[in-house]
């Protein structure tokens, strides 16, 4: 699941990192600020991933992209923390290797 009541169609030729990444734009914008978890964690999970789309990120920031997503889901007053968290999760789960290939080839590893 990249949302919450919606489905979303992503051509195959599309950046799923950045797609990610734009998502989380979204819910950034959109988050009222009243609850830390969502007001801070949805600048923080939108920060990574705009450094994930480049490649400039260490292969450690999956695990605590992963970590600060689940830091927000169930923790905010409203459904929106839970809506930011579970595209970055399903980036993880479903695309972790194009994740690990993109900081990779930043770096000049194989």
């Amino acid at each position: 699941a990249l949302g919450t009541g919606s489905m979303t169609v992503i051509d195959k030729d599309q950046d799923i990192i950045k797609v990610v990444e734009r998502i989380s734009s979204f819910f950034k914008h959109e988050s009222c600020g009243q609850c830390t978890p969502c007001r801070e964690g949805c600048v923080w999970m939108w920060s990574i991933l705009q450094r994930m789309t480049a490649g400039n990120a260490s292969l450690g920031e999956i695990d605590m992209l992963d970590e600060l997503s689940r830091q927000i889901e169930g923790y905010t007053i409203c459904a929106l923390g839970d809506a930011a968290a579970w595209p970055v999760q399903g980036l993880i789960r479903n695309f972790r290797p194009e994740l690990e290939a993109r900081i990779n080839n930043f770096k000049g590893l194989p």
